[in-house]
């Protein structure tokens, strides 16, 4: 039976000497966070049921492992938004699916381009870029973080294709890069040109709608409203051996979007975020980036509050541009409502330090509270 190795290394050649390893025995990984605290590390290991670790110490076994199926080449942990993280398996089929798919669509050419990998290793973003090069012999660059002169070094050094989240684009000089890869959290409306928006999980084994367009061999359909993927880069099922797939491989996201009559997608954020305040149903994400939009606005988050007249009530958390006081109310409420429905705008706004984010940058929306 094929096992579960955890690798328990830092972003490098060493990570990446690592990975091929366990794959050419017929085994599948297990990237750990880094940024985790070692015991941490080695719970979640235990947890997904590694049978073994690989640290800079060498392999060590593992109590309590669970086999892998033939085929099985990765288990990623979710971001762990909400809820605890989930163990998503990928095999080598649908890894080689989206290699494949994702390096057309950008029109990678092995020999002239270089992938630079720079976002943590143990979620899909960062991950997908490392195996993507290793699968169509792309060369290849890890580092160990995101590190605006590490990453300007390495365009320096001939790096044409990087994966990013959104902010960390001002640290930059993104015209260093041929193509820039943007996931994780919502797209400015203002990105440079030499960017593409991704939209994708961890589920799906990294982005697998491009600009709105959907990569080759991706299905994408609308069911009440709520986005529905099928493709073979699709996960096999959770390490639990749920799947949450329907009997027709349909993959419903939890996401809500639409398809125009060319069947392009906007994705309007998730099924579970919705605020319904006096009867309307309100898209956080919208507000969210129409308020982002002010130039005293450097972060929104956007909830509903319990409201014994309305059911919710739009309220709204922001983090200050540098140097900017916090708008009056009326104000924002105006910058929403000159796009959105009026009932979209918040009723209030507090001011806070930061949002509480994932690695890759999406929204906490479980840990976020109100308080005025």
């Amino acid at each position: 039976m094929a096992d579960l190795v955890a690798l328990d290394l830092d972003g490098g050649p060493e990570f990446v000497d690592a990975l091929q390893r366990v794959w050419n025995r017929g085994d599948a990984a297990l990237p750990l966070d880094q940024r985790l605290p070692i015991d941490m590390r080695r719970a979640l290991a235990t947890r997904l049921g590694a049978g073994s670790v690989i640290s800079t110490d060498g392999e060590d076994r593992l109590v309590g492992g669970v086999p892998v199926e033939s085929g099985d080449a990765l288990v990623v942990a979710t971001s762990g938004s909400s809820g605890d993280p989930k163990g998503v398996v990928l095999t080598h089929a649908a890894v080689l699916a989206s290699a494949r798919a994702t390096s057309a669509r950008l029109g990678v050419e092995p020999g002239t381009d270089h992938w630079l990998a720079c976002l943590p290793l143990a979620h899909v973003g960062g991950l997908s870029v490392v195996t993507r090069a290793v699968l169509t012999d792309t060369e290849l660059t890890v580092l160990a973080g995101f590190d605006a002169d590490a990453v300007m070094a390495a365009a320096g050094r001939g790096a044409t294709l990087v994966s990013l989240v959104p902010a960390v684009l001002d640290r930059l000089d993104p015209s260093a890069f041929r193509t820039i890869v943007l996931g994780g959290s919502a797209i400015p409306a203002n990105r440079p040109a030499n960017t593409v928006a991704t939209y994708g999980m961890t589920e799906s084994g990294s982005g697998v709608v491009y600009d709105g367009r959907p990569l080759d061999g991706v299905e994408v359909r609308i069911v009440d409203g709520q986005i529905e993927l099928r493709c073979p880069m699709l996960l096999r099922c959770y390490r639990d051996g749920r799947d949450p797939k329907t009997a027709q491989g349909w993959y419903p996201t939890g996401d809500l979007g639409s398809l125009d009559g060319n069947g392009m997608l906007t994705v309007e954020g998730r099924a579970d975020a919705v605020i319904i305040t006096g009867g309307e149903n309100v898209h956080p994400e919208p507000v969210e980036r129409r308020l982002e939009q002010h130039p005293a606005i450097a972060e929104a988050a956007v909830i509903g509050r319990d409201d014994p007249e309305w059911g919710q009530t739009v309220v709204a958390l922001v983090v200050l541009s540098d140097g900017h006081p916090l708008p009056g109310l009326a104000e924002l409420r105006d910058q929403v409502a000159a796009v959105l429905p009026r009932w979209c705008a918040p009723r209030e706004v507090a001011v806070v330090g930061q949002l509480p984010r994932t690695a890759l940058g999406k929204l906490r929306r479980s840990e976020l509270s109100f308080e005025a």
